[in-house]
């Protein structure tokens, strides 16, 4: 009996812990407080995590293809330098380039603060001080409109120093149809309390992409999946009947099947830790030099040993168009040498591994790179297709549907938004 009451305790427990980790969380005594703010539009924001720019064309997407008719598609959208999730997430929302909000990598590690940053751990996620910029959220809440986030990268923080009213700490243990129902809950909330601005994330084709390569059955499926769940989305919030209901679908980079079975070996010089920290994401490799009077030393030893797989560049002299060099860095995590690999080539420790499907290549340069930008709903013209952009532009298309005010310097420009916006 005791065994048995030891077990059904064990299970009460993990059956507490399992709803507190998958609770949404709610930001007490918020209203919409903006003027009028039942005549304000709705914007939900979906990203799909390395939905490949054509992929729309390489599979059936019969939903996302009908809804895009309706409204405006990019040949492309390009993600900023480098092309990988946690950046370019969160360039979306704030509309600076990587290296002005301050996630330069999924990982990397600050010197000043003496601490890392890295996107697999809850607690660091979670500290809003590590991130820059505004996010949309928080400019949205501090001008009078509430917000919900289905997750989103620094949005169970306080960056930008206000969360979204309704938010969640991120898991996947939500299905499709499950998130659907969240977002059509938060739209049948009372006026006061219900979210004008919503995010919506969906991590399965890029996890695919990544273990099966973006080729194969399962990335197809995945794709299939998602479109499916957006049509399902779509007619259900249609259902409602509000007004002024607007979309807009991104994703955060491409995928490309890497050459993994002839990865480029970490230079020797770099194992010498008394003098280099290196910060290995395979597609891309950031040194930094422990003393700053051997910089040079080390970019010519650098130079001299490496390869016709990769190049190698002295933070300073990184490629201005990237925005990712010395000048661009503004919270100094970047490094002082970075190795360029040329893809489909990749860094890789020996004895290590890598999956299938990569990003983080130079989006200009290898095309599997490129996002997808589709939007539909009242504030866009229909049937328009449009040439490529950087995706630091979307910020202001948001901003400029829900009336909000940009209250502090961004990289994109209105220049997209008045192109597409009625």
């Amino acid at each position: 009996m005791k065994k048995f009451l030891f077990f059904l305790n064990v299970l009460l427990f993990a059956f507490i812990s399992a709803q507190k980790d998958t609770a949404q969380i709610v930001v007490s005594n918020r209203v919409n407080t903006v003027a009028d703010f039942q005549d304000k539009p709705y914007v939900i924001m979906i990203s799909v995590d390395g939905f490949r720019y054509d992929y729309p064309t390489k599979y059936a997407t019969p939903n996302i293809d009908r809804l895009s008719k309706q409204g405006v598609s990019a040949d492309y959208m390009n993600p900023s330098f480098p092309s990988i999730t946690f950046p370019n997430h969160y360039t979306l929302v704030t509309g600076l380039y990587p290296a002005h909000h301050g996630l330069v990598d999924n990982f990397f590690y600050d010197y000043k603060r003496n601490e890392a940053y890295k996107m697999n751990d809850g607690k660091i996620v979670s500290d809003g001080s590590w991130y820059g910029g505004k996010p949309l959220w928080s400019l949205a809440e501090e001008q009078g409109l509430l917000s919900a986030s289905l997750f989103w990268v620094s949005s169970q923080s306080d960056a930008g120093k206000t969360r979204p009213t309704y938010y969640y700490n991120y898991h996947e243990k939500f299905n499709n149809d499950q998130k659907v129902n969240i977002v059509l809950n938060w739209l049948k909330l009372p006026e006061a309390q219900r979210p004008h601005y919503i995010t919506m994330y969906f991590p399965e084709v890029d996890a695919n992409g990544h273990h099966h390569g973006p080729d194969s059955k399962e990335t197809e499926e995945a794709v299939k999946s998602v479109d499916a769940a957006i049509g399902n989305l779509v007619t259900k919030v249609n259902n409602l009947g509000l007004k002024n209901v607007n979309f807009v679908f991104v994703s955060d980079h491409g995928m490309i099947k890497v050459d993994k079975e002839n990865a480029i070996d970490i230079p020797e010089i770099l194992k010498d830790k008394s003098r280099f920290d290196y910060f290995n994401s395979n597609t891309l490799l950031r040194v930094k030099v422990k003393n700053p009077d051997d910089i040079k030393m080390a970019y010519r030893e650098l130079k001299k040993s490496k390869t016709p797989d990769y190049k190698v560049y002295k933070e300073s002299c990184f490629p201005r168009r990237l925005h990712y060099g010395k000048k661009d860095d503004v919270f100094d995590r970047i490094g002082d040498i970075l190795l360029v690999p040329n893809a489909p080539k990749v860094f890789l420790e020996k004895g290590k591994t890598t999956s299938i499907g990569k990003h983080g290549f130079d989006p200009k340069k290898v095309p599997e790179m490129r996002a997808i930008f589709r939007a539909w709903g009242p504030a866009f013209k229909s049937d328009l297709e449009i040439p490529r952009f950087d995706n630091v532009n979307v910020y202001p298309i948001v901003t400029k549907i829900l009336g909000l005010k940009i209250t502090s310097p961004i990289d994109g420009k209105e220049k997209v938004a008045d192109k597409i916006l009625k």
